[in-house]
């Protein structure tokens, strides 16, 4: 099969199409013949030799796929040979072929192409975990959503939507904070001109917001604190602008009962990936079935220009996701 291999850590030219071996599904595990695969920002890390995979993990990048089942491995089980697949990787889905654990797949959402459902798994298990499970964000609750056009953000923003929750956005000017309005923000703050923290606290009548969900880090933990009202919580997804918050006012914390969470998806056990993937089953495959909650693909690219797809990916210019297909 054709693979992308990271050559050496570095920018995008280190992904080259190599050819090896068609994987053997391992027990528990299906093997899938990838049409498409989503382009995260853990890949760019991963590439960059700051975000390696854990031992015995395959080094192909891609922690996100569609395509067919083609081969069962034993005790797998909830899936036949030929049926439609999305599903969260262990990594290497850049590739013509990919093992997956059976209970991270889910069958395709009605309606969806192999190439918008690949822009899903990543995303909508990460944002399930963070938002709904570690942070219990619920119906008639208000939301902080920091790039609101972005993969994470852009997720966020159409599930807390579905799930009747007010959500602001902040993103890069003013044609990123219409299309974050677009997805269902309804009040987008364009960071390069306004303090978020000034306008949640116009917007919401001094009281803040219930959550906050930062992919930044530091530079933004004090406005982000502000921003939260009493029993808020702060969820850390990413941290594109630091992992390190030069001022931490603990006091501030414990006089409006701040919860701050967060994970990666990577450090969590199969059986929490299973956990998530039978909630997003219940709870949010009807909606992308009835049309909703679809998540938007800015670009697709063949396997062999995964590098050209990094480049756009660091630019910043995407509105929603990046995506390769596989194949014809």
């Amino acid at each position: 099969m054709v693979h992308i291999e990271i050559s050496e850590p570095g920018g995008p030219e280190v992904l080259v199409p190599r050819r090896a071996p068609v994987p053997h599904p391992r027990p528990g595990e299906i093997l899938i013949r990838v049409a498409a695969a989503g382009i995260n920002r853990p890949d760019v890390l991963q590439r960059q030799g700051l975000y390696p995979m854990p031992p015995g993990v395959t080094p192909i990048p891609g922690l996100e796929i569609a395509g067919d089942v083609v081969a069962i491995g034993a005790g797998a089980s909830g899936f036949s040979l030929g049926d439609s697949i999305c599903a969260l990787t262990e990594g290497g889905g850049y590739a013509e072929y990919c093992a997956v654990p059976a209970t991270q797949a889910l069958a395709l959402p009605a309606g969806l192409d192999p190439v918008r459902a690949a822009a899903i798994p990543e995303t909508y298990f990460t944002v399930w975990a963070n938002v709904f499970q570690l942070g219990g964000i619920a119906s008639g609750e208000s939301i902080l959503v920091h790039g609101g056009t972005s993969g994470i953000g852009s997720t966020a923003v159409a599930l807390c939507r579905e799930f009747g929750i007010r959500v602001l956005a902040t993103d890069d000017g003013a044609d990123k904070c219409k299309a974050a309005q677009a997805h269902g923000a309804e009040r987008a703050i364009d960071f390069r001109t306004e303090d978020f923290a000034d306008v949640v606290k116009e917007w919401s009548g001094g009281t803040g917001v219930n959550a906050v969900v930062d992919i930044v880090g530091g530079p933004y933990y004090e406005r982000n604190i502000a921003a939260l009202g009493k029993g808020g919580r702060l969820i850390l997804i990413g941290f594109l602008g630091g992992e390190i918050a030069e001022k931490v006012n603990l006091l501030t914390i414990a006089l409006k009962r701040l919860t701050i969470t967060g994970s990666t998806m990577r450090s969590r056990s199969a059986a929490e990936k299973a956990s998530i993937a039978s909630d997003l089953k219940t709870r949010v495959w009807p909606a992308l079935a009835a049309g909703r909650c679809i998540p938007n693909v800015h670009a697709v690219f063949p396997l062999e220009r995964a590098a050209d797809a990094h480049r756009l990916m660091e630019s910043g210019s995407h509105v929603g996701k990046i995506v390769l297909r596989v194949g014809d």
